[in-house]
């Protein structure tokens, strides 16, 4: 399995948005130049968090894009699914129902189900918050 830069850049990005919102909505441009990412990709991955209500735009002139939930409310899995669609690490673990014609009698299946589980183990437990407070702590020890 490897996440493309749209799920690292989507999750950089709702990272930005939650250190960053001082009350007033940010810009993607200022999210952009903090991350070193251009600005027209962020806008491509804005776009479908915000069709996914992972954010909301807010227009005008001081206008930009905040959280629709608190950091602690989206997991890394929720975002990286979003974006990369399914993190199983083998195709025949991407449904809920195991529909592969060697299910019953494959020998790697036991290790696909153990990755899956480990992958799952991770993602869908560590938020954006847990993320902020990793890096809180590491700017103050």
């Amino acid at each position: 399995m490897k996440i493309s830069t749209k799920g690292r850049y989507a999750l950089r990005l709702m990272l930005d948005l939650a250190m960053n919102d001082q009350g007033n909505p940010v810009r993607v441009r200022e999210i952009a130049g903090r991350q070193g990412i251009s600005d027209k990709y962020l806008e491509q991955i804005i776009s479908i968090l915000t069709k996914a209500g992972y954010v909301k735009s807010i227009r005008g002139p001081q206008g930009g894009y905040r959280l629709n939930k608190s950091a602690a409310s989206y997991t890394v899995g929720s975002i990286l699914r979003l974006t990369e669609g399914s993190l199983s690490p083998v195709a025949c673990m991407e449904d809920e129902i195991n529909l592969c014609g060697r299910n019953g009698d494959c020998m790697t299946l036991p290790l696909w189900e153990k990755l899956d589980e480990a992958i799952k183990n991770v993602v869908d437990h560590i938020t954006l918050q847990d993320m902020i407070d990793w890096q809180s702590d590491k700017q103050s020890g």
